[in-house]
């Protein structure tokens, strides 16, 4: 016994094409693909085209669905973001033949802080670019308690 598909080759390819798609990208986690920037973050507003997205995966099946919201989640990135930071990265332009004094003036100027480069607490780090200056900040942890506090006062 023999069963054959009546659907056209073509369009069997494609649907197929369409469910792989939806299927990898759901996995992975929309908010995780379309907004890496937002790894890190505890809690906020959820970004409704990200939840939306991730919903599409529901459609499709429930296990794609899921693990997409789930991915999100760990990573933060289905929240908006908070637009409240009390750490970044900002580039300053630095004369080349800039002094201590001259820096600590500088940094002082833009943080609103006294500045010592000779502080014990100071990290001065040279990077590549400035997803790797992101990447140093969030790895540093210095709004995870603020974050944490925010967190427990949202729920």
């Amino acid at each position: 016994m023999e069963i054959t598909c009546a659907m056209p080759i073509d369009l069997r390819r494609g649907l197929t094409g369409l469910v792989l798609a939806a299927s990898v990208t759901a996995l992975v986690g929309c908010g995780t693909v379309f907004h890496p920037e937002r790894k890190g973050q505890v809690s906020g507003r959820i970004d409704p085209v990200v939840a939306i997205a991730n919903g599409v995966g529901l459609l499709f099946f429930i296990v794609p669905g899921v693990i997409a919201y789930a991915v999100d989640f760990s990573n933060g990135t289905i929240y908006l973001p908070s637009g409240h930071t009390s750490a970044g990265v900002d580039a300053l332009k630095l004369e080349e033949n800039m002094d201590v004094a001259s820096l600590e003036k500088l940094l002082s100027d833009k943080s609103g802080k006294p500045v010592r480069l000779d502080d014990e607490l100071l990290r001065v780090e040279e990077v590549a670019s400035l997803d790797e200056a992101l990447a140093l900040v969030r790895m540093a942890g210095i709004d995870d308690a603020e974050r944490l506090a925010r967190g427990a006062d949202d729920a």
